[in-house]
């Protein structure tokens, strides 16, 4: 299996809201441990982590982030958009154990500031702010809409102001993000841009 090319793949149909298809090519590449040994990019641990809990698989995909983070260690390899555990796993976890997934998200931003790329510093701010509620919420998903419009990432610059827009509750903000998530193809941000807009309207 060229598993470079099937992380790709895998991680860039659920960008784009297709769990289905994404989980249908997991199986029928038999994409699962045992993973090889040599440095593959995307992390695959991370992406089956991420399709895992798309697809509802929540404790399997909580336990494959877990190994993600170990096998992350076990090599040195700290770069957060390399080996993009850490957010995923803080916000599966942010119900069942928010101490423990507020920890993940500032570690997460540590790394990331540390790195100093753009797009890990407004993924990891967008992690923080998935996290919080009211005014917090809404002035750390603004700091992630700026590192990610200066970002070459157009995917996770639409996700963050779509969540910038549910927010700020801006009709403006979430016209922005789903223009840019129609832009990149991402039909499940395309969609939930439109939900919110719907509940902003209404109110």
């Amino acid at each position: 299996m060229y598993w470079s090319a099937i992380c790709n793949l895998i991680d860039t149909l659920l960008a784009r809201g297709h769990v289905a298809e994404a989980a249908s090519l997991a199986d029928q590449y038999g994409f699962a441990p045992p993973y090889p040994s040599t440095i593959v990019l995307p992390d695959p641990r991370s992406v089956r982590g991420r399709l895992l809990l798309a697809t509802g698989r929540t404790e399997e995909g909580v336990n494959e982030l877990e190994a993600a983070e170990k096998a992350a260690a076990a090599r040195g390899r700290h770069n957060p958009v390399v080996v993009p555990w850490a957010t995923d796993l803080a916000r599966a976890l942010a119900t069942e154990d928010p101490g423990r997934a507020a920890r993940l998200a500032s570690d997460a931003r540590r790394q990331a500031e540390r790195f100093g790329t753009d797009t890990a510093i407004g993924e990891a701010l967008r992690c923080a702010a998935a996290l919080e509620t009211g005014q917090r919420a809404v002035r750390l998903a603004a700091q992630a809409v700026t590192y990610l419009e200066a970002s070459p990432c157009q995917y996770e610059h639409a996700a963050a102001r779509v969540e910038y827009g549910i927010a700020s509750r801006s009709a403006a903000e979430l016209h922005r993000g789903l223009d840019l998530a129609e832009s990149c193809g991402a039909d499940g941000l395309v969609a939930r841009a439109r939900e919110a807009l719907a509940v902003v309207h209404a109110g």
